[in-house]
Formats: structure tokens, sequence, C-alpha cells
């Protein structure tokens, strides 16, 4: 992972987790996101508008730190750096898709939850590591006991993580961010509430910082 992207994670410490159905919703969500101090964004591709979506974002708001999350296949991983997308997170730990995501010199983030994973993805030269599905995983306590063997690792905890536990996983060391999808759920996203999720993502900052 670039030390810039990492800044970058770090400084706003919460990835909104995106699931868009359209791809006219893209942009004005982006601007929510711009406007609202959270100019970053985990686009999945759980559906068939990511790619679409990523380029509009991309497009409208070049300042947007944009990755692709949810990518599988070697086509998903084509379609994200195609779209532009800055960095690659994907739900497990797969030496194919990492090899091929270096093959291209994007960054990847994969998803891990226990020792043997954490000790792959050092194999494959990876420190910056997804802890995925962090509640369903042990949550805090299971982070904890990771970062204390593996002291060149730093996570992005996501997965049943909001408002009551979010600032749990921000208090750990070597928490660079967290992924949620509380302030943009894909009914919200669905429905345009673009001022009710302008307020979350505020309130998400603020909460924080």
């Amino acid at each position: 992972m670039s030390q810039e992207i990492l800044n970058k994670l770090n400084q706003y410490k919460v990835v909104p987790v995106i699931q868009i159905n359209r791809v006219e919703d893209a942009v004005p969500l982006a601007k929510v996101l711009v406007e609202n101090g959270l100019p970053v964004a985990e686009v999945t591709f759980r559906t068939d508008a990511a790619a679409g979506a990523i380029k509009a974002m991309r497009e409208a708001y070049p300042e947007l730190c944009i990755g692709a999350g949810t990518v599988l296949t070697p086509e998903q991983v084509d379609q994200a750096i195609e779209a532009g997308s800055e960095f690659i997170v994907a739900p497990g730990l797969n030496p194919n898709t990492v090899r091929l995501c270096q093959e291209h010199n994007i960054p990847i983030v994969p998803g891990v939850n226990n020792p043997s994973q954490v000790e792959q993805a050092l194999e494959l030269g990876l420190t910056f590591l997804k802890f995925f599905p962090a509640e369903a995983s042990g949550g805090v306590n299971m982070v904890k006991s990771l970062l204390a063997p593996y002291v060149d690792v730093s996570f992005m905890p996501t997965g049943g993580i909001g408002k009551g536990n979010i600032n749990d996983y921000l208090g750990l060391e070597r928490i660079v961010c967290c992924g949620g999808t509380w302030m943009v759920s894909p009914k919200m996203i669905e429905n345009q509430q673009w001022d009710e999720i302008g307020q979350l993502v505020r309130e998400a900052v603020e909460l924080v910082n």
C-alpha cells in the first residue's frame, strides 16, 4: 500500500463502504461525501453498477480517494483499475488476486481474520490488511490478539462496525481506519436521501475525530 493512500485513510479514519445499484446515484453520493468532509469511498463490486460508479465518481471528483471493494475475480481487478480505483479491497485472501494486483502495481487490501491468513499475507509482502468480518470474528479482542505477535501489521476492520463501536477499534494501535456502511446504507442511496446521508457523514466525521 502506498504511503500516500495509507496516510489519507489514516486521516479520514472511516471508509464508507458503498453498494450502489444505479450509476446515476454515484456522482450525487460523491458530492455528499466530499462536501461533508469524508472524501473517501470503497465501492463494492456486489452490483453491476460498481465499475461505472467508480468511473463517474473519479471523473466528477478527482480528489476523492476511491477503492474497489468485494473484488473476487481477475476481470473485476481489470474493471476496477480501468474505472480509476486507487486501491482494491477483497473479503478474503486469494493469492492469485494479490499477485495480479501486484503485477498491475495497484495496492490490495485482502481480508483476514486469523493468524494463518496474516502469515500468508506477510509471505505475499502485505502488511496492511482488512480484518473481516470484524465483529463476527471476535471484534476488538481478536484484533488485539492478532496485533500482538505481528508487529509490522496494521488493519482496517470492517463488518458490523457502527457508531457504537468504531472508536473501540480506532483506539487500538495500528488500526489505520475502519470500514462502515451505516452512513451510506443502500436503501438511503436508492431513495436518494442525500441530505440525510450528508448528516450521517458529518456525524461520522465528528465521531472519529
